[in-house]
């Protein structure tokens, strides 16, 4: 799939979900969903209720991430911090709180109906070192040396040119800077059925590198100290879940993916020089 195509559906998706967010018709697996049959293993449960409360019910709603990079990079008071596919802007209003108002925290997303409710979140959470930009994360509108951390929550996955993703991602952090993301990664062979699927695209589960992969390409671009942590591995009953619907015969795949998928947490640092 082009790359162009793979932006193209992405930002066709991702906006329908922030126009039914914000009618209320948003998932019922967002970060705070109950854990039940129509739930998403993947985007399911991954904020605790303090974190919930610090944020517009909107922005929880609209979180379709695998994790919670906020809530493990160690953000700093003063710090300046870039989430890469912002999204609702839930993870950039809980940075923004967290560097608190020395800091500053970016949110950059393509969707414009997404980054329309994030401003409006944004509104409603008062929150005054925020700000949300529009581009791709494959060309950052940042300058160079210009960022403490980077963030970001099952984004990356959606690209289909990572390599210029991680390279812009070391461009815009200043020396000595964080790359802090959640995302999925696989521990083998992804089957062609799962490849081929443009919903799984979307879901975070086609574009998902393997571990190797991605340390390889983050090692590419420039950067040390990285380290892969597991946060959640999914078993074959969730791969029967986020299999189900897509055109592929869940019996005959669901073997060849369980427990090869995980949400994680991917570290790396720009060297200080």
């Amino acid at each position: 799939m082009s790359s162009e195509k793979v932006r193209d559906v992405v930002k066709l998706k991702y906006g329908q979900a922030a126009l039914l967010t914000q009618v209320g018709q948003a998932s019922c697996c967002g970060a705070g969903g109950a854990p039940d049959a129509c739930c998403d293993p993947i985007t399911s449960n991954l904020y605790d209720a303090r974190e919930a409360g610090e944020v517009p019910e909107l922005a929880l709603k609209a979180s379709l991430g695998c994790g919670n990079p906020t809530a493990l990079a160690e953000l700093r008071p003063g710090e300046i911090v870039l989430d890469l596919g912002s999204g609702g802007g839930i993870d950039v209003l809980l940075s923004a709180k967290r560097v608190g108002p020395t800091g500053r925290a970016y949110g950059l997303d393509m969707t414009d109906e997404m980054l329309v409710l994030a401003r409006q979140n944004q509104k409603n959470a008062g929150v005054g070192n925020a700000e949300f930009l529009k581009g791709e994360i494959e060309n950052i509108p940042l300058p160079d040396n210009s960022v403490d951390v980077i963030i970001s929550n099952c984004v990356i996955n959606l690209s289909a040119d990572k390599d210029r993703v991680l390279r812009e991602a070391f461009r815009v952090l200043k020396p000595g800077g964080r790359f802090a993301v959640s995302d999925v990664v696989v521990t083998g062979e992804v089957p062609a059925e799962i490849r081929q699927s443009v919903e799984l695209w979307i879901g975070c589960i086609a574009g998902a590198l393997r571990d190797s992969e991605y340390t390889s390409k983050l090692s590419g671009a420039g950067f040390q100290g990285i380290e892969i942590e597991p946060t959640r591995v999914y078993d074959i009953g969730d791969a029967r879940q986020f299999l189900a619907g897509q055109g592929i015969d869940v019996d005959a795949i669901a073997t060849r993916v369980g427990g090869k998928f995980m949400s994680a947490f991917v570290r790396a640092r720009k060297p200080a020089y």
